[in-house]
């Protein structure tokens, strides 16, 4: 298995974390003036229990953080996982 990896997909508004070149998970989200607003994470089940929401949510804030933009949590899976990564409150 090679290391997961984080690829933002635009013309679908979302963030893809990819294992073994399958989707094993996404991070849905919309822009509007310069936020990213997080609307939904979900990781499919069968790649449960391997920290792959986690690696979606810091791959998707780092490229926010890389593009300038703030960030809205509206997904309640970003919004905790920033407050237990308290080096990503200032995207807020």
């Amino acid at each position: 298995m090679t290391d997961p990896v984080v690829v933002d997909r635009p013309g679908r508004s979302r963030f893809e974390i990819l294992v073994d070149d399958e989707v094993a998970g996404r991070a849905h989200y919309r822009l509007h003036d310069g936020v990213m607003v997080f609307t939904h994470t979900e990781v499919e089940d069968r790649f449960g229990g391997r920290g792959l929401g986690g690696a979606l949510a810091r791959g998707a804030l780092d490229a926010a953080r890389a593009r300038g933009l703030r960030v809205s949590p509206d997904c309640p899976f970003v919004k905790s996982w920033i407050e237990k990564h308290p080096e990503y409150a200032d995207l807020l």
